[in-house]
């Protein structure tokens, strides 16, 4: 029962996390011809689903909701592998119902495919920097006891502007929005290029953040 609630928690934050990305580049794209407004209204709207869902979620899974942050913890060995597997399971799944549901609400087709080209070094390095700073202020968050949500929602909305690939750094996500072809979506070429970047980044910040925060967290216990 309790490991039920942690993968539904883990599904439907993951969802609304999609279902905000998707929805807010469908609404901005139909509302302005402007596309920093609409960057502006996407990263607003991924910032605040983030803090709620990751509020409300964080007492009963710890409010993962992506694979890196699931893989960092992994890594840290603060949760099992098995449960590791299956919390990333029920993100993909929450997310795929999440892009599946805001096609619904839009009146859109359901089944879709990305032509989104997202390619290049460039974006790749920026989702490795992304990933890498999202893993590493939620490492240091923890550390400071501050409020994760409001860090990682913080953090997320900046990596929208900062970021050449416009900070996805979540490797759930990544993989479903191959699955839409709205402003949100990305060609499913294009993906392992992300996914790769977002591992490489997550595993660094995982090594970095171990060794960074190690010496604040003693000196605060002691």
């Amino acid at each position: 029962m309790e490991a039920g609630r942690k993968l539904l928690a883990e599904g439907l934050g993951t969802a609304f996390l999609a279902a905000a990305v998707i929805g807010a580049g469908i609404m901005a794209g139909g509302l302005t011809d402007n596309a920093a407004l609409a960057l502006l209204v996407t990263a607003a709207t991924s910032a605040l689903a983030l803090y709620v869902m990751i509020t409300v979620m964080m007492p009963v899974s710890g409010g993962h909701l992506n694979p890196a942050v699931t893989l960092a913890f992994a890594l840290r060995r603060e949760i099992a592998p098995a449960q590791a597997v299956a919390y990333v399971a029920a993100q993909v799944a929450g997310g795929m119902a999440g892009i599946l549901l805001t096609h619904a609400m839009f009146g859109l087709p359901l089944a879709q495919v990305s032509q989104t080209a997202r390619s290049g070094g460039g974006l790749w390095l920026a989702e490795g920097v992304a990933t890498f700073g999202l893993i590493l202020v939620i490492l240091g968050a923890l550390n400071a006891r501050a409020n994760v949500a409001a860090i990682v929602a913080a953090f997320i909305g900046a990596a929208y502007w900062f970021t050449a690939s416009s900070g996805f750094a979540n490797p759930a996500l990544t993989l479903v929005r191959a699955f839409t072809d709205t402003p949100g979506g990305i060609r499913p070429a294009d993906v392992p290029g992300f996914l790769i970047g977002e591992t490489l980044g997550a595993l660094l910040a995982v090594a970095l953040g171990g060794w960074l925060f190690s010496r604040t967290g003693a000196a605060r216990e002691s």
